[in-house]
């Protein structure tokens, strides 16, 4: 899905009003490369704004070294702005032109911005490259909080409640059987005192009897059963 259908007409408009007051920024209004008046494009990855023909340069570099939009044709997305706004040519230049030679010629400006993007001869090698990546909550603001969604914090302000307010789940405890405490009290006897009590010892001198006379009913059954041998019939013993 296209990130860009997500953006409405009031979003867009607002995108475009914040671009316009990038551009009247005095480290803005100057293209970055050429240092000519009143840049329209700009390079959304670099965090630069360009003049129309420095743009076509830029984009013979291809997508992975600089990618060019509209300040004014293109559809922004929200974390494409918030990118601009932090870094800006200034910025850029701090990091692109850290040992540039004053006297550098600018006139054939398609190997300036070659040897100075893709070969990066006079990048710095102490400070990091401006990226989105290097960008922290904290630096990505926007003119108009109310309005504009933050798109490029790390999380919306839904998540942030969300995880915030995340309910808790009860933990689940496990079902037990009687206990002795409650045996007890069914069998609707007295409260331990000690380690080994008299009732218990009693309890259990009344539970073996029991089982005793269960046996001895079992076998007094067995023992009255009649077992007087009968003597078989005469005509049984061929007499």
């Amino acid at each position: 899905m296209n990130d860009k259908a997500s953006v409405s007409k009031e979003l867009n408009a607002k995108h475009a009003k914040i671009l316009e007051g990038l551009l009247k920024l005095p480290e803005n209004r100057e293209c970055a490369d050429c240092r000519g008046r009143a840049p329209r494009w700009a390079s959304i990855n670099l965090g630069i704004f360009i003049c129309l023909q420095c743009s076509g340069i830029h984009r013979s570099l291809g997508v992975h070294i600089s990618k060019v939009r509209s300040t004014t044709l293109d559809t922004w997305l929200p974390e494409q702005v918030a990118f601009m706004q932090c870094v800006g040519n200034e910025k850029s230049n701090n990091y692109w032109e850290a040992d540039l030679p004053a006297s550098e010629d600018r006139s054939d400006m398609g190997k300036f911005i070659r040897t100075k993007y893709q070969d990066k001869k006079w990048a710095s090698r102490y400070a990091p490259q401006p990226a989105p990546s290097n960008m922290t909550d904290e630096t990505i603001e926007f003119e108009e909080k109310a309005d504009i969604p933050r798109k490029a914090r790390k999380y919306s302000l839904e998540d942030e409640v969300f995880n915030a307010q995340q309910p808790q789940v009860p933990s689940t405890t496990r079902s037990r059987g009687v206990s002795l405490d409650t045996m007890d009290e069914l069998l609707n006897l007295p409260p331990k005192t000690g380690l080994i009590s008299a009732p218990s010892v009693k309890l259990s001198v009344k539970l073996k009897e029991e089982k005793k006379d269960l046996f001895s009913l079992l076998y007094a059954s067995e023992a009255n059963q009649d077992r007087t041998i009968v003597p078989p019939s005469r005509w049984a013993t061929f007499e």
